[in-house]
């Protein structure tokens, strides 16, 4: 095993590195798929729907591969790195699904503090600002955190796609090896630490929001 686990945390250190970067893609994806499905105009509506509909309607491994395989052949002819298809294919997937979770928390702020902040003359920005977004934050962030962790899972289908993160080295000792149990018992305890330090982390983020915002025995 000592022989195996510098590998397995090299695959590990990938497997990360590709989460953070396609949660950043899925929460910045999650506000703008909300501002569009929100939106006044129409055309900006249809858009934000088309978006949510398509990634959260298929599969997200056929939109790997389709990013991975499809696009480099005409009339696209746009070849992306494995690296680069990993956290695009990740980030616009879970942040269709993360603009629901936003949408929703959105309505879920009481009519009554719009009208509050309307009296008080502020502005749209300010209302989202100061107002709005501190309590559907509130709401939003467990179900995100949720999400977060069906993303790092996710992760794993990356390997599919030559990507050397975690589960590739997995398969890689496998073969080499044939300790099948030990390797992949190894590779679930480290999805599931890393699973359990992102939620660790989570808490405390929710915990900051809600402070103020939220009784202490809700908390």
């Amino acid at each position: 095993m000592r022989e195996l686990l510098p590998l397995l945390l090299q695959g590990t250190l990938v497997t990360i590195e590709i989460a953070c970067l396609a949660t950043l893609l899925a929460i910045v994806m999650a506000f703008v798929g909300t501002a569009a499905k929100l939106a006044p105009w129409a055309p900006l509506r249809w858009l934000g729907n088309i978006y949510v509909e398509i990634f959260r309607g298929t599969s997200l491994l056929v939109q790997l591969f389709w990013l991975f395989f499809v696009l480099p052949l005409p009339p696209f002819r746009l070849e992306l790195a494995p690296f680069t298809v990993a956290i695009v294919g990740l980030g616009l997937h879970y942040g269709a699904y993360g603009s629901e979770i936003l949408r929703g928390a959105l309505r879920a702020v009481p009519g009554g503090q719009f009208e509050a902040a309307l009296a008080l003359n502020m502005s749209a920005l300010t209302r989202m600002r100061r107002i709005v977004l501190p309590q559907a934050m509130v709401h939003a962030l467990p179900p995100a955190t949720n999400l977060m962790i069906e993303l790092l899972k996710g992760t794993s289908l990356v390997s599919l796609i030559t990507l050397a993160d975690l589960t590739f080295r997995a398969r890689q000792l496998d073969e080499a090896t044939f300790q099948t149990a030990e390797i992949f018992s190894l590779t679930l305890v480290i999805y599931f630490v890393i699973a359990q330090v992102l939620v660790a982390v989570m808490r405390q983020v929710e915990r900051r929001v809600s402070h103020g915002i939220l009784p202490r025995s809700v908390r």
